[in-house]
């Protein structure tokens, strides 16, 4: 079984490694959506993988780094791209959330990735 927990957050950035002239090169800012997925299985007594309070407790920390802040200055985000800050995302999850699978990041309503750790 998998599930997920989506959070947003308001942030600016730009892309120092893009092309000259390209538009993200330009200081801008994003509504990001963030969706975390864990998977396992699902616990007879409980009858859920995870308490969903709990992948919001995780995420907790990550949400007061990023919204609201200028991404190129987070330690490990000075190329803030939405690949990156998936793998930012997983690296500091990973750890303390059992059965992490993927995280999505959308920059956009229609364009974002998702990484499922290496």
């Amino acid at each position: 079984m998998e599930i997920f927990r989506e959070f947003t957050f308001e942030a600016a950035h730009r892309l120092p490694e893009v092309p000259e002239g390209h538009k993200c090169a330009r200081l801008h800012g994003h509504s990001y959506r963030v969706t975390v997925h864990v998977e396992g299985p699902v616990d007879p007594t409980a009858g859920w993988v995870m308490d969903f309070g709990d992948v919001k407790a995780a995420f907790k920390p990550l949400e007061e780094q990023l919204d609201h802040h200028y991404l190129n200055e987070v330690p490990g985000l000075e190329n803030p791209t939405s690949e990156n800050l998936a793998v930012w995302i997983w690296d500091r999850l990973a750890p303390g959330l059992p059965g992490l699978s993927s995280v999505t990041v959308r920059e956009t309503c229609t364009s974002g990735c998702t990484y499922r750790g290496r």
